[in-house]
């Protein structure tokens, strides 16, 4: 476990300024392990539980308002079959982009179910119950700002435009919509409590060169067999020269949790040396309880690979109290 020294080394000198005060803890989707995930309530508990930023995937609907899904479809983790019968497209899924504001307001939301209707992970919040809205991205933030005044502590967001290429196609730019709700919540006066992450290169370039934002931007970076988003190479992303490109737009990169971590007898992947050489901040995803790495035991075992001899800047994790802890200790047994 502890083969990652010679790695550390190279991204101590790298990177002298990565130091553990500085990791956060980036709620994925909310405390989305103990309430339905994007709801204001998983948002609530998040704040509650330590997280240093809270993400919110960001779909439109038909009358061009973002809101807060993680898919660009609504049956998932909705009761929209139910109430809207017969509006689904001819391939079964019910899209957002085909629903007004108010009739999206008409749905509850409920914890994420497969296509057989059972929950994606069975030990979570129950499927039944139906007591949450889906939310629009203005009302999130104001919750998250509302709690940062009534707490004082301090949060901040972590927005990604969801497909947007697909929304363009659908005839709907998502990139305007977002950033004008976050210029309306005053935050591109503290751009520090914000990062905008995206799948797509296309959308980050443009974030950077033709809107010029203050915000720092994070490449995710998926496989090329999920198809996340058109036309993207996410292995030649991870290249040298891959690498050197996304640092001319981007303050970070999202690997998934596969991309760095090859084994308990394995060094940490390429990918890791190479973001810190060109000064990249590192946020893998996802960090849950119930998807281990089959070679590791338990859920602070992974966390002390990625914390620890990893040194990564941050995780998304749908466990944001078992992070903060984490830290919180390993803090003190520093000191």
């Amino acid at each position: 476990m502890r083969k990652h020294r010679w790695l550390l080394l190279l991204l101590a000198l790298a990177a002298p300024l990565m130091q553990a005060q500085n990791q956060v803890v980036i709620a994925h989707r909310g405390a989305s392990g103990y309430l339905p995930e994007h709801t204001l309530a998983a948002k609530a508990m998040a704040h509650a539980q330590g997280a240093d930023f809270l993400e919110q995937d960001v779909v439109l609907t038909r009358d061009g308002v973002p809101i807060v899904l993680h898919d660009v479809h609504l049956e998932t983790t909705t009761d929209v079959a139910l109430v809207f019968p017969g509006r689904a497209r001819k391939d079964g899924h019910y899209y957002a982009i085909d629903f007004s504001l108010a009739e999206i307001k008409q749905l509850r939301a409920n914890e994420r179910v497969g296509k057989d209707g059972k929950p994606v992970f069975s030990g979570r919040y129950p499927a039944g119950p139906r007591l949450f809205e889906v939310p629009t991205l203005a009302e999130e933030i104001a919750l998250v700002q509302g709690l940062n005044t009534s707490t004082g502590r301090t949060a901040g967001i972590y927005p990604e435009l969801k497909a947007p290429q697909w929304h363009i196609e659908q005839g709907l730019d998502p990139v305007p919509a977002v950033l004008a709700v976050l210029r309306d919540a005053g935050l591109e006066r503290t751009p520090e409590l914000v990062f905008l992450q995206c799948f797509d290169d296309r959308t980050l370039l443009r974030l950077k060169q033709e809107y010029q934002v203050p915000y720092p931007l994070i490449q995710l970076i998926g496989e090329n067999s999920w198809r996340e988003d058109g036309a993207v190479d996410y292995d030649a992303m991870q290249t040298a020269e891959g690498m050197a490109r996304v640092a001319t737009y981007a303050s970070g990169i999202g690997p998934w949790i596969g991309q760095l971590y090859r084994g308990a007898d394995q060094d940490a992947a390429p990918l890791l040396a190479l973001a810190r050489q060109h000064g990249l901040l590192v946020h893998p995803y996802t960090f849950r309880t119930e998807q281990l790495p089959p070679d590791l035991e338990s859920f602070e075992q992974l966390l002390s690979v990625f914390l620890d001899d990893f040194a990564v800047d941050g995780i998304f994790t749908d466990f944001p109290d078992l992070a903060r802890a984490y830290l919180d200790r390993s803090e003190k047994t520093v000191e």
